[in-house]
């Protein structure tokens, strides 16, 4: 106690090896070493705020996520009719996953689209709510999903293959409208009539836009025809407000598309960078004017808005097929904090153990949040949850067991029981301004 150590002078336990010093002081360095002792007794005593993480009185952590469940299906309804009902297998999982890791605010991709939200409340009802083994059931009273681009006809031949149709020419690859769409979920409340849709934007209307070219030509692969539907989000890019302690946080959910599966014209590695660009220029009013909503309202956020960009971004800083430098338009934006960057010792186990492509990769295998060993680029960061700086990151993590771990059969091996995306979440503390 600080009672006792004062009486003492010096406390002897502060030393390993028992109560003797491991060093023979003088008495002139005892009485120096005491002196400093006392002030930082006092120091803790006066100002704890200064050592603890979260200090008295602080506001109370927030936790954002982003989990890529795969929750999709292969025919339109088909994931509604499962989720009208408990006790399906993956759903199971998923849920279990997010109740043992407890977001208050949740993205979850590629979750089915339809238009009763049939889906989105189901998953809740049935499955949110429902206790799996030890873990707590977990309710959000705010929820949300709007329409995808995916699989709506463009009536284009966007895949240059000489016949218009089919998932490859619909606004976002897909094989029926809504397939691998977007769900959100929220303790805390949403201000739906604030919230901003980007699914009409055209990729045209971005100022300097890295449209794809085609190798053979030297020209546009998107003929102006093609680039006068075309639209940006190959799913769609949400703003959405949400109130927590009174001040307003912009939750802006995105998942761009793969920067795989074209050819030698990369264009949706190319799209896949002004996708992730939008976000980068949407929270700069210097550079958000060109951004028009769903509703025809222009321009982004206002300045000192806070916000949380979060999803699958499919863009590993150093490794795989994106453009090099697309996930760094967030990364080292200068409004997004990423002083804390979300992992787990799970990930690094994996890439030990599945070898092959993770041995040439350039990435802390710690910051891995999706385990696509199966194919040619290995495990790769690909999910993020990225704050404003004024957001004070408290934590953060990658929901990856380890092998040994109970858990880890929540996330397992090829083929997986949940997805081949892991959670990743933040906890941030919201500023009082």
């Amino acid at each position: 106690t600080l009672r006792g150590a004062l009486r003492q002078g010096v406390p002897q336990n502060i030393f390993p090896g028992g109560n003797k010093p491991m060093i023979d002081l003088s008495r002139k360095q005892k009485r120096t070493f005491t002196v400093f002792i006392f002030a930082l007794l006092i120091a803790m005593l006066v100002a704890p705020s200064a050592l603890a993480s979260t200090p008295k009185g602080a506001p109370e952590p927030v936790r954002f996520a982003t989990f890529n469940a795969s929750l999709n299906r292969f025919n339109e309804g088909d994931l509604a009719a499962e989720l009208s009902s408990p006790g399906s297998a993956q759903p199971d999982v998923i849920a279990e996953i997010i109740q043992r890791t407890r977001p208050d605010v949740l993205l979850i991709n590629e979750f089915d689209y339809d238009d009763g939200n049939v889906a989105l409340v189901g998953f809740h009802e049935n499955y949110l709510k429902v206790p799996h083994g030890d873990a707590a059931p977990i309710e959000y009273p705010y929820r949300f999903a709007a329409p995808s681009n995916t699989g709506i006809p463009s009536g284009r031949d966007l895949d240059k293959n000489g016949s218009v149709g089919g998932p490859n020419d619909a606004f976002g690859f897909g094989f029926f409208p809504g397939q691998y769409g977007m769900a959100v979920y929220s303790m805390f409340p949403i201000n739906y009539d604030e919230i901003r849709t980007f699914q009409l934007f055209l990729w045209k209307d971005m100022p300097g836009a890295v449209l794809p070219i085609n190798p053979d030509t030297g020209e546009s692969w998107y003929d102006e025809g093609d680039l006068e539907v075309f639209r940006l989000s190959s799913k769609s890019h949400w703003d959405i407000p949400i109130q927590i302690d009174g001040k307003t946080v912009h939750f802006l959910a995105s998942h761009p598309t793969p920067p795989v599966f074209d050819g030698p014209e990369d264009r949706n590695g190319t799209r896949n960078f002004d996708e992730i660009r939008f976000w980068a220029d949407y929270v700069i009013p210097s550079r958000s004017g060109y951004i028009y909503d769903d509703e025809g309202n222009y321009g982004g956020i206002t300045p000192g808005d806070a916000f949380v960009i979060a999803g699958d971004q499919n863009s590993d800083p150093l490794d795989g097929d994106s453009i090099p430098g697309a996930i760094q338009q967030l990364l080292e934006h200068p409004l997004v904090n990423t002083r804390v960057t979300p992992s787990s010792d799970g990930a690094v186990e994996q890439a030990v153990l599945q070898d092959a492509a993770n041995d040439t990769h350039l990435s802390d295998p710690a910051f891995d949040t999706a385990d696509f060993n199966d194919s040619a680029p290995g495990n790769l960061r690909a999910d993020y949850v990225l704050p404003r700086k004024q957001l004070r990151i408290l934590d953060a993590g990658v929901f990856w067991p380890l092998q040994d771990d109970p858990l880890f059969p929540l996330v397992g091996t090829w083929p997986f029981p949940s997805s081949d995306h892991r959670l990743v979440w933040v906890d941030v503390t919201i500023p009082s301004y």
